[in-house]
């Protein structure tokens, strides 16, 4: 018997880069305990991760510009999201990987934690001084965000590398 998945409103089959749906020619996954189609999912290359990144980098300095507790609210409502879908999300993971649905849960609430936690660090991006070795003088370090990167992650753990990613970043304000 196959997985049915909760809340098929949840799968995505095209790929967002700068606010569009995109992804034309596609590829099937399909679910290895059954053999049958999960989804279409599009077929993404180095120039559509080039477009995500120039998109990200158009994204970067307003996002940036954010106070460090928006930005940490902003990321407890990611959590609080993935958290009402914990079911959702486990159920299209298991369907497409394969993975045993209790792994899937406690997956996703492990992806969570990285997000839970990297709000709160969103608030505590201090600066430091620091003694210099020069008499009357001080080191003082400011942190800043510094700008966009791509991240490739394993497909594994589908789930908690992308927060383990990007959760820290997007509080820095990257």
């Amino acid at each position: 018997m196959a997985l049915q998945l909760a809340a098929p409103e949840l799968l995505r089959t095209h790929c967002l880069i700068d606010g569009e749906w995109t992804g034309a020619a596609t590829t099937p996954i399909l679910n290895p305990a059954t053999g049958e189609t999960v989804a279409l999912v599009p077929e993404m290359g180095a120039h559509e991760a080039e477009l995500a990144v120039l998109a990200a980098d158009k994204a970067f300095k307003p996002w940036a510009r954010l106070l460090a507790k928006q930005r940490a609210a902003i990321l407890r409502r990611w959590f609080d999201l993935i958290m009402a879908h914990q079911e959702d999300l486990a159920r299209i993971m298991t369907a497409e990987q394969g993975k045993p649905l209790s792994e899937s849960r406690g997956e996703v609430a492990y992806a969570a934690s990285f997000v839970e936690f990297n709000a709160e660090e969103a608030k505590r991006v201090y600066g430091e001084t620091m003694p210099s070795p020069f008499p009357h003088s001080k080191i003082i370090v400011q942190k800043q965000p510094i700008g966009v990167c791509a991240a490739i992650t394993p497909w594994n753990f589908p789930a908690a590398m992308i927060t383990r990613k990007c959760s820290p970043g997007l509080a820095a304000g990257c």
